[in-house]
């Protein structure tokens, strides 16, 4: 199993925040069996303010590029990503074209 943290803000407007939260209320169907599709098993998003915190559970045979590449082939995904930049900015620091970033452990503490 393989476990991803990653950020993203959004545009810091309350409306906007709840439109947002709403669309995620329940996500179509084409982008859930994209998710799962891709090895993600679990994807959990916080929000504070308008940071965003992205928990993804993938299982070993899943990556960010080939999940980038299936989403670029879906219609249904193209769309959702597009009207998700609605609503959606960057952190400063984002690499070039990313829009999520991912975040590097720096403590651990298991027992």
């Amino acid at each position: 199993m393989q476990r991803f943290i990653l950020f993203l803000d959004l545009k810091d407007d309350p409306e906007l925040i709840r439109e947002y939260e709403k669309y995620h209320e329940s996500i179509p169907i084409e982008i859930e069996d994209s998710i799962l599709s891709s090895g993600i098993e679990s994807m959990q998003i916080f929000r504070f303010e308008n940071r965003l915190c992205m928990e993804i559970i993938a299982n070993d045979e899943f990556s960010f590029a080939k999940k980038g590449e299936m989403d670029s082939l879906n219609p249904a995904v193209q769309a959702w990503e597009t009207l998700m930049l609605n609503y959606q900015k960057t952190i400063p620091g984002t690499p070039a074209g990313a829009k999520w970033v991912l975040a590097h452990t720096i403590f651990s503490l298991t027992k």
